[in-house]
């Protein structure tokens, strides 16, 4: 199982151009599932093989996980997992089926993006304060997720010369190492001028558009520990990088973008991806009719005004 493992890996690095994070993920619930196979099967009973999975060994481990406590979603992602992997297997001759195919997926619980409202997103902005450099470059941050809608992933892996500060556009490189240019807005090109304008020369190259301390490239985890500090200070609390985007696109739809723009700012295979930012913008609408129209969900003889119905 082990050769086969690294074969796909081979093929996601090569072939599909698959991110560092997107390997390690399908690395990471790979193993666990042969960890699980290891269990599941006599102690007696050879090498695992790839033909010694069957359908009700991969129902058995996402009832386990399911028991773990593990979230839908998470189920749903590593049954995704092997499916990909088994395809793979199938098509290079390596097992006979795939026996993640007729496997259902999990139903998934209705999930509404987190989002800012704009005030709050307004406000972030401002927290990082002072004209250090780290300060500069964190602001420079915050608006860069803000203004492009970019994948955290796609922030750290921005180099300084895939933004055009003088047209305002950043090349992204998306899943599969799609790129794709968007709009950097007035505001976070300035923050980005004044972050640069400050730094010491880098000794990598490309030299990253965000970098560490010590004059290397940001990670993941780094910008998600930044966003969470400076948004705990907001009324709701912390928020991941993932809510800037989700803000990015729904504030847009807020002001009558066009979906497909959206699409294409966002980089989403599919429309229907992007779908879900109409139903949480019809969400806010009607919460904004119900609090301000005077006979929005009220019974008879009340008014907006909080008193009843004169007599």
């Amino acid at each position: 199982m082990e050769d086969a493992i690294r074969a796909f890996v081979t093929f996601l690095e090569i072939e599909r151009g698959a991110s560092r994070e997107t390997i390690r993920s399908y690395q990471s619930d790979l193993r666990q599932f042969c960890s699980f196979m290891r269990t599941f099967r006599p102690a007696t009973a050879p090498a695992l093989s790839p033909d010694d999975v069957d359908s009700l060994a991969i129902r058995s481990y996402l009832a386990w996980l399911d028991r773990k406590g593990e979230k839908k979603s998470s189920l749903a992602r590593k049954l995704a997992t092997l499916r990909s992997f088994y395809r793979f297997l199938t098509v290079e001759g390596r097992a006979r089926q795939n026996p993640a195919a007729d496997v259902r997926t999990p139903r998934q619980s209705q999930y509404l993006p987190q989002v800012l409202t704009k005030d709050d997103a307004a406000a972030l902005m401002e927290f990082p304060e002072g004209d250090t450099v780290l300060s500069l470059r964190d602001r420079a941050i915050l608006e860069t997720l803000y203004s492009t809608g970019a994948r955290v992933s796609e922030l750290v892996g921005m180099n300084q010369d895939d933004l055009n500060l003088s047209d305002g556009l950043a090349r992204l490189r998306g899943k599969g190492r799609k790129e794709r240019l968007v709009p950097v807005g007035a505001v976070a090109v300035e923050a980005i001028k004044e972050y640069h304008a400050g730094l010491r020369h880098s000794a990598l190259e490309p030299i990253p558009a965000f970098q560490n301390n010590r004059g290397g490239r940001l990670t993941v985890r780094s910008v998600e520990r930044i966003v969470a500090a400076y948004s705990s200070r907001l009324p709701g609390g912390r928020i991941s990088p993932h809510a800037l985007r989700h803000s990015f696109a729904t504030h847009l739809l807020d002001e009558g973008a066009d979906l497909r723009a959206i699409q294409e700012m966002l980089g989403h295979a599919s429309l229907t991806t992007t779908q879900k930012y109409t139903h949480l913008a019809t969400d806010q609408l009607m919460a904004v009719y119900d609090r301000a129209h005077p006979r929005a969900g009220k019974g008879p003889g009340t008014q907006n005004n909080g008193g009843t119905a004169p007599p």
